[in-house]
């Protein structure tokens, strides 16, 4: 795949909000390299960074050399594309933890190979940020950019508009400049000529753009993909939780699984091929079938089968599907059984609990008593012998009636029950 062709196939995804002219032609020729960068505001990436992490690998696929740049020195700023308010700024050591745990989960998306031609890099713009004074750097860079050209930025002007924010520090105002040092120094030394990035960065890379142009007197590029935001419009990656995030420690993979299946057939249709590495033809057999039979979600389910195994593992994914088996599907009492106390805390997460002791196992505890436990379910016992009469109540994905009692043999994983009332009413009993 030429250049040529990676740039067609974001185009084909839509994944590709704005670009520099003649990109196609004038890159097209030979391999290339070509950067994003991420600032480590945070210890891991969430499911929006993804987006362009698939952007790098779609271009290394096509045989060109990513360059993932850390943003060790500019994440102490903060951008302020986008943002209506100055970010929090972070300390060195907090940026250096962020970084190295990013940079372990990158690994998983692209070649680092130093025996494959094109191997992926990962760079810190601290490391050649730090050693610039004031001075030097006002001399350098800032002499070539002018106030104008800076303050016709979205991202300024949207900050020092009356009544918009708290208007926008000295600081963040050297962002963009930063930033097209930061392009221009991996032009010079790394022969990178393309920068790629979020919408919301088109000001941010035409600065270094414009940077390149007048110190090198050479043409260099840019792409950006647009911001993929949900159906209301909200923020795409953002549910009641919080962000759904890469790191297994703060997304649980079943969790992660779990928001890709409940996608809507709209969003799915269309993130399909923003975030898998099916070709064109599988993609629209897949939303034929899709068309066709729309009950089995076939598009939710390539999504949460590719995207789990890609961030997390197989071996992740088959827990995940067991896990949604278990709670949502036809589940039998041999794949709960299977489920270790660590796989248990994360398929349950955010389930209703309710506390008992051991010891009241050892002589039996009521499916009755257990059913009121914290009004989880019922408020009386009366309510709770109708249901079990009705045959809607299940302990362990099995059905039971008035007179079980809950015994050690019902025990998960040495800690759990799961108490089912209908269809999707579950509350987990934790064993102390």
């Amino acid at each position: 795949m030429t250049l040529e062709n990676f740039v067609k196939n974001l185009q084909w995804r839509g994944l590709i909000h704005n670009s520099t002219p003649n990109i196609e032609q004038n890159l097209a020729s030979s391999s290339a390299s070509g950067y994003i960068g991420f600032d480590p505001t945070s210890d891991s990436l969430h499911i929006g960074n993804l987006l362009q992490m698939n952007v790098l690998r779609h271009f290394q696929l096509a045989g060109h050399t990513p360059i993932i740049l850390l943003g060790g020195a500019t994440g102490m700023i903060g951008d302020p594309a986008g943002k209506k308010e100055e970010r929090k700024l972070l300390n060195r050591e907090t940026l250096e933890n962020n970084c190295l745990s990013i940079q372990e989960q990158m690994t998983k998306f692209l070649d680092f190979n130093p025996s494959t031609k094109n191997a992926a890099k990962l760079l810190n713009n601290y490391d050649w940020i730090k050693d610039y004074s004031l001075i030097d750097f006002s001399r350098e860079i800032g002499k070539h950019i002018t106030v104008n050209y800076m303050m016709a930025k979205d991202s300024v002007k949207n900050r020092i508009k009356p009544n918009q924010g708290s208007g926008m520090s000295f600081t963040e105002f050297t962002y963009q400049l930063l930033q097209g040092f930061d392009f221009y120094h991996l032009y010079k030394n790394y022969n990178c000529t393309l920068q790629m990035g979020g919408s919301d960065q088109w000001g941010n890379i035409t600065t270094g753009i414009e940077l390149i142009r007048r110190k090198l007197n050479k043409p260099a590029y840019g792409i950006t993909c647009p911001l993929i935001t949900k159906e209301d419009g909200s923020k795409f990656g953002k549910t009641e939780q919080g962000n759904i995030w890469l790191d297994p420690k703060l997304t649980s993979p079943f969790r992660f699984y779990q928001y890709w299946i409940n996608l809507s057939d709209k969003e799915a249709k269309k993130l399909i091929k923003v975030f898998t590495f099916l070709n064109q033809v599988e993609i629209e057999n897949l939303l034929l079938e899709h068309q066709n039979e729309p009950h089995l979600r076939k598009l939710q389910s390539t999504l949460a089968n590719e995207l789990t195994q890609l961030v997390h593992s197989r071996k992740d994914l088959d827990v995940a599907k067991t896990a949604s088996n278990i709670l949502f599907g036809r589940s039998t009492l041999h794949d709960f059984k299977s489920l270790s106390y660590q796989n248990c805390l994360d398929v349950f997460e955010g389930l209703p609990t309710a506390c008992i002791s051991k010891e009241k196992l050892n002589d039996g505890f009521s499916i009755i008593d257990a059913l009121i436990l914290n009004q989880q379910f019922f408020k009386s016992k009366g309510q709770a012998k109708r249901a079990i009469e009705a045959n809607s109540i299940s302990v362990n994905k099995e059905k039971v009636n008035q007179t079980y009692q809950l015994t050690s043999k019902d025990l998960i994983a040495q800690g759990f029950i799961l108490l089912q009332s209908g269809k999707k009413n579950y509350c987990l009993l934790i064993i102390n």
